[in-house]
């Protein structure tokens, strides 16, 4: 009988397959639909790259695997270093688009935030050639000026990913702007705005606490600031993560509401994270965690048309629904649901994998069973 485990594994490998099986092989350019919003080929190819390496790289770095999953994890690692390659040597057939308008800075920034989860396989095991490729392609973006959002987060975490890998060049002040800008626009209750103004969107969850809290884990080692800053970020990451589970409905559907619902269970980045680095609150057990963004995998990945004849991403929540896709998005934007697959960088033996299955906080509540007041931050 698959395990729970063997099915969130079976998932992620089934929604990262087209983009890295092709762009390992070169052929990526090719193959890559362009069937709706065509005005944003030119941005493809580095947003389906990006997006699925941020989700599954915290899965590439974990050491301890026996079995068939060290043997899926050895081939992937292997086909994500080629893909690497492809994708920042100038004379790559796959070479992408590090600098032209303003898109490809977002997507350098979820390269990075893979480097800056994965450094040993995104970095330190690519061959000195590759490593100089990959350096030199994302400093490209730098040409790229952020907008007060949360593309600030983009370009520090680009910046945050040299320092994490000992670039020297690395601008740190391009992080310290962006941590400033995010404590104006903290707008309490685990909530920031993007920008000044609150969005009723996934945004926090999507970039803005994952982003953030890796930004400022990764320079605490070296400034005091940061190391001081740190409890305060991540007890609101804890907050969000909380208010996230609250949402999923006992039968795996949540509210879709605001910017880029195409992202699918990308909406869940932020728990997904919480689990992975040991931020869930204490209300919040993994096992339940588990369950509950198990149940939202499992409704989502039931629609029949969630993927075309080839097996890519359509735009949607629930299979086919194209017009839910803003003109920003493309094929390669829908690779953003990857990010809920981030608890797969557990060893099995964690409990988040390991707890007897139990039911989530709408379950609970629904079922007439005890259930704790909640309480703003």
């Amino acid at each position: 009988m698959e395990t729970t485990r063997e099915k969130w594994l079976g998932a992620m490998l089934k929604i990262a397959d087209p983009v890295i099986e092709h762009l390992s092989k070169g052929e990526l350019h090719r193959t890559l639909p362009a069937d709706f919003h065509e005005e944003r080929n030119n941005y493809g190819m580095l947003e389906a790259f990006g997006r699925t390496v941020s989700g599954i790289a915290p899965w590439l770095e974990l050491e301890g695997l026996t079995g068939r999953e060290r043997e899926l994890q050895e081939e992937y690692r292997a086909k994500v270093r080629r893909c690497m390659d492809f994708a920042t040597d100038p004379k790559s057939p796959d070479y992408m688009n590090f600098e032209e308008d303003g898109q490809p800075l977002v997507d350098v920034g979820f390269v990075a935030h893979a480097i800056v989860r994965a450094p040993k396989q995104l970095y330190e095991a690519l061959d000195a050639r590759v490593q100089e490729h990959v350096a030199a392609a994302l400093k490209r973006s730098r040409c790229i000026r952020p907008c007060p959002t949360n593309w600030l987060l983009f370009s520090a975490m680009r910046e945050a990913a040299f320092y994490k890998i000992g670039l020297a060049d690395y601008d740190m002040s391009s992080i310290d702007y962006a941590m400033r800008m995010f404590e104006v626009w903290y707008k309490g209750d685990g909530v920031y705005g993007d920008g000044a103004e609150f969005h009723w969107d996934y945004y926090n969850s999507f970039v803005i606490h994952p982003m953030y809290v890796d930004l400022v884990r990764t320079c605490a080692k070296a400034w005091d600031d940061y190391r001081a800053l740190l409890p305060e970020v991540e007890k609101r990451a804890s907050r969000y993560a909380q208010i996230l589970e609250r949402m999923i409905a006992p039968d795996g559907t949540y509210p879709i509401i605001g910017r880029s619902v195409t992202y699918r269970f990308g909406a869940f980045h932020m728990l997904a994270q919480a689990a992975l680095e040991q931020l869930l609150p204490e209300e919040l057990s993994p096992e339940q965690v588990r369950c509950a963004l198990t149940a939202v995998i499992d409704r989502t990945m039931e629609a029949p048309d969630m993927f075309d004849e080839e097996g890519w991403l359509r735009p949607g929540v629930y299979g086919y629904q194209p017009e839910l896709a803003e003109p920003y998005i493309g094929t390669g934007s829908l690779y953003y649901c990857m990010p809920v697959f981030l608890p797969l960088g557990l060893l099995p033996e964690d409990p988040f994998w390991s707890g007897a299955d139990c039911p989530w906080s709408s379950c609970r509540v629904w079922s007439g069973a005890p259930f704790p007041i909640d309480h703003a931050l």
